[in-house]
């Protein structure tokens, strides 16, 4: 699409908006039903899709991307009536007689621009809650992922005009021509490196927006953990798709004393979930991409691999990778891994694990593995980090009833759910004061008499 096209695209989206088309909140909720509908014809092609993208198999497609879509639809078809309703607050005495509320408007016309690693279930749930919300959506989808990119754009068609939502295919080139465009709200889930990037475009116009990025996400496991159960969970979720999920454990962090415990039941759940040889298992992924199968391995030591370690360029495949006496100067360390390795590193007490991560950029999750509770308080309340799981991974994500998102490096702004409708929903203040009494005391001339009612009713 040439920058023209771009342009005349979200100027229609903006005459449909401002033509209220969007403003019935009926007419929200048969969208919704619409897309569900539509999805739900064409699950066999979005499971197709992940295939030839990410080499996904079908449980997971619908586990991590299609069900969890499905799910977010239910929630705010059910719940988009009542967030859609002004909320009345409080009135002061001083504004007597007054009504007080808060009116839910939507912004416009958005932008929403998603990545590679689940591309159809971060392109469609910020869509659902724009939709929700009253707003035009003009969505970006990878050029890494383009299978699923064409079934999305398949989907959208079917569902919606362009007037109210569109697709815009493309790479670079296309990216610039967008965030060159002014629009009332962006929503971006990608790399720091371009998340700086749009927001210093929205900048330009003051738009507001959401970041969702990532970072080196901590596993702690502390001593009192139940090591066994512990490795069963820190593997599936290091090691779903492949580790290109931007909440998956990074890297390990345990205490000294049962790294070698710990190790060794890494090794054994490796082997339980993903065979003698994982990159022979058919339900086992692959990396995006050449460039991306190339920079994960650049950070694999192999004199400190305990396991896994080989990879398959023909099939862009690295298997799960366990790396040990990992430090923090290590390559592995300087940078996102997004991909399967697990290195280990250690602590002696807690405190130090918790200095070092606040010493870190904010991670997206946290993860704590322990059987204390007062350790998982300290560790939760005193580091920062967008989300997580105590004794768990990654599932944190999975509910509507919670928001979703970091902040400082990992982002800004969430979303899911109620969450998700309030980011795409600007709460317009209106006091609707009565005509039938006018208190005198706030026009000049100021009385002494005045003053006093104002201090009485300002106290």
């Amino acid at each position: 699409m040439t920058e023209l096209e771009i342009k005349k695209l979200v100027d229609t989206q903006r005459t449909y908006f401002y033509n209220n088309q969007t403003m019935s909140v009926s007419g929200r909720i048969t969208a919704l039903k619409k897309l569900k509908a539509c999805i739900l014809k064409h699950e066999s092609d979005i499971n197709e899709a992940l295939m030839k993208d990410l080499g996904k198999s079908n449980f997971e497609s619908y586990m991590c991307e299609v069900g969890m879509v499905l799910s977010e639809l239910s929630y705010m078809i059910k719940h988009t009536k009542r967030y859609a309703k002004p909320k009345t607050v409080y009135t002061p005495l001083a504004q007597f007689h007054s009504k007080s509320y808060k009116l839910p408007s939507p912004y416009g016309v958005t932008l929403i621009m998603s990545p590679w690693n689940y591309p159809f279930l971060l392109t469609i749930d910020p869509l659902i809650d724009a939709i929700a919300a009253g707003n035009t959506a003009i969505i970006k989808p990878s050029a890494y992922s383009p299978a699923t990119s064409a079934v999305i754009t398949r989907i959208i068609e079917d569902c919606f005009s362009q007037e109210f939502v569109a697709v815009v295919n493309g790479g670079r080139a296309e990216n610039t021509c967008l965030l060159n465009e002014h629009f009332d709200y962006i929503f971006f889930t990608g790399s720091q490196a371009v998340g700086k990037e749009v927001m210093r475009c929205a900048s330009t116009h003051l738009t507001p927006v959401t970041l969702e990025l990532g970072g080196k996400s901590p596993c702690i496991v502390e001593k009192s953990a139940n090591i066994k159960l512990a490795a069963k969970r820190i593997v599936f979720g290091k090691y779903l798709n492949c580790g290109q999920t931007c909440v998956a454990p990074d890297y390990v962090y345990c205490d000294a004393s049962i790294k070698n415990e710990l190790i060794a039941a890494i090794k054994s759940e490796i082997t339980k979930q993903y065979g003698e040889n994982p990159l022979a298992n058919k339900d086992y992924g692959k990396i995006i991409n050449q460039k991306h199968f190339d920079r994960i391995n650049g950070l694999i030591d192999k004199t400190k691999v305990v396991a896994g370690g080989i990879s398959n360029s023909e099939t862009l495949q690295i298997a799960p990778t366990v790396m040990d006496n990992v430090t923090w100067e290590d390559a592995v360390m300087q940078e996102e891994i997004f991909g399967p390795v697990m290195p280990i590193l250690t602590y002696n007490n807690i405190d130090e694990a918790i200095n070092k991560i606040n010493s870190m950029a904010h991670p997206l999750a946290l993860y704590i593995f322990t059987g204390n509770n007062a350790i998982a308080k300290k560790v939760t309340t005193l580091c920062g980090f967008g989300g997580g799981c105590i004794n768990d991974c990654i599932i944190h994500l999975a509910t509507s009833e919670m928001g979703f998102g970091g902040f400082g490096e990992s982002g800004m702004g969430s979303y899911h759910g109620r969450t998700g409708f309030e980011t795409f929903t600007h709460y317009k203040s209106i006091v609707d004061k009565k005509t039938w009494l006018d208190l005198p005391m706030r026009y000049q001339p100021y009385k002494s008499f005045n003053s006093k009612l104002l201090h009485m009713f300002l106290k």
